[in-house]
């Protein structure tokens, strides 16, 4: 079955334009207006994800947060906050919310956001049922028996043991964090917490207080002090994924923290000891970034010490069929689906293809091929069809006319309102169809919209 999301917002065309696109990317989604019914809803209902408002009619969003915890334990919680309250996201994370967003937002932002929290419960579930199964080692959740993947499961093996910090390099989708996953389940500090950052998701001028935290009244804002990454990951492991991107003025700061185990917290004249083991993550070439003077040598050579590099899929092709087997499992416990198997013929073309996206295109190709199949099988027109990326283009076909005696800006206000009204039209009132024949971005729209009291519920069809 599709994954379920549960979105709680009171602004209707946000809502919408959120629920299209998860629902464009295979999630099943419900919504609810206010936070008490958005409470009811994630206790009648098994979620995987609550994408949450703070600001409410009635109960807030922060207020919302322990009886969420409680309806759906084990659910993670994404909150959403206007720019001009950010400071309540932060207060939602301390609170126990997995991420937040500053409306407005990027899509794609929200995506990457959702996909991780989505794939750190999904992961969570496999390694249990592995567990159940018997699987009694996190190795055993890292799929294949290839001479690659055998060398790199007796290294990490070695490496998990040692308490020293670790960089995991490999082309994106080979599977650096499921990699970083099962080193800190396999290490001494197992028990203790392990927390991640994307330094290549954070804004560059808040990515300092998210690793080292802040003192209270450091900045606009901060009005109350907050623990960074390294503080929150005391005793345990901390996951620096897409190390490649950490901007060049704070890495001598993280240079510190990483060799001397301390840092100040922003706006802070006293150094935080750390006790914490460094997991490197990076899908770039270091010595390249080095040459480049993106990255310094110094933070480099500090890292590289225990280095595990992940073979590409296409470097390890034997592998596919265990890999079909685990994904097509998977499938058919999201999707309710009954596939056994792969033909012969359809995993051959599986093995001619490169895999430049490597594991993770190769799961979402046998998902999307489980989609389309009709019987217990997958065959090659299956997979045919899950390789095929079609997206209908919708034709406005609005031609405007000069009106005489209306001030340009005037007009040109009214013609804007006037082509997304058509965009809406032709689209069915879908959004994020209407935004693309538009050429702008589901937020500008959202914006637009917001701008002209537009609903776009009035143009479906």
């Amino acid at each position: 079955m599709a994954e379920r999301i549960l979105i709680v917002d009171d602004d209707r065309a946000f809502q919408g334009m959120l629920v299209e696109a998860l629902i464009d990317k295979g999630y099943d989604v419900d919504t609810a207006s206010t936070a008490e019914d958005g409470i009811k809803k994630a206790v009648a209902g098994k979620f995987d994800l609550i994408l949450h408002d703070i600001k409410l009619p009635g109960m807030s969003g922060l207020d919302a947060l322990p009886h969420l915890a409680e309806a759906a334990p084990g659910v993670d919680i994404i909150v959403m906050t206007g720019y001009s309250s950010k400071d309540s996201g932060v207060k939602a994370m301390q609170r126990g919310a997995y991420d937040y967003f500053t409306k407005p937002f990027s899509l794609g932002e929200m995506e990457v956001v959702v996909r991780r929290a989505l794939e750190k419960r999904r992961m969570q579930k496999e390694l249990s049922e592995l567990k159940r199964k018997g699987g009694t080692s996190p190795l055993h959740s890292i799929i294949g028996q290839s001479a690659p993947m055998m060398a790199v499961k007796e290294r990490i093996a070695r490496v998990a043991e040692l308490n020293a910090d670790v960089l995991v390099m490999g082309e994106t989708g080979t599977g650096k964090e499921l990699v970083s996953d099962v080193i800190h389940a396999l290490s001494a500090r197992a028990k203790e917490p392990f927390v991640k950052i994307n330094c290549a998701a954070i804004p560059e001028n808040l990515i300092e207080s998210e690793l080292f935290g802040h003192e209270k009244g450091a900045f606009t804002g901060a009005t109350s002090m907050k623990q960074g990454k390294f503080e929150q990951a005391k005793g345990g492991s901390l996951l620096l994924d897409e190390i490649g991107d950490m901007p060049l003025h704070l890495q001598p700061k993280l240079l510190r923290a990483v060799e001397q185990k301390q840092a100040e917290r922003v706006g802070g004249s006293k150094s935080v000891i750390y006790d914490v083991r460094i997991i490197a993550a990076t899908n770039q070439e270091l010595e390249q970034r080095v040459e480049e003077g993106k990255f310094r040598s110094d933070l480099y050579y500090r890292l590289n010490v225990a280095t595990l590099v992940l073979p590409p899929l296409r470097d390890r092709k034997s592998d596919l069929p265990q890999l079909a087997e685990f994904f097509l499992d998977r499938a058919n416990r999201r999707l309710g689906t009954d596939i056994s198997s792969v033909s012969s013929a359809a995993m051959e073309i599986f093995f001619n293809y490169d895999w430049p996206g490597n594991v993770r295109q190769f799961a979402n190709a046998v998902e999307r091929a489980a989609i389309f199949c009709k019987s217990t099988t997958i065959t090659p027109a299956e997979v045919d069809q899950a390789f095929t990326n079609t997206s209908p283009v919708a034709d406005v076909g609005m031609h405007l006319p000069v009106s005489e005696g209306i001030p340009l800006k005037q007009a040109l206000i009214g013609y804007e309102k006037v082509l997304i009204e058509n965009a809406l039209r032709a689209c069915g009132g879908t959004q994020t169809e209407a935004a693309s024949v538009l050429g702008v971005s589901a937020k500008n729209l959202w914006n637009k919209l917001k701008k002209h009291d537009i609903n776009p519920i009035l143009f479906r069809n």
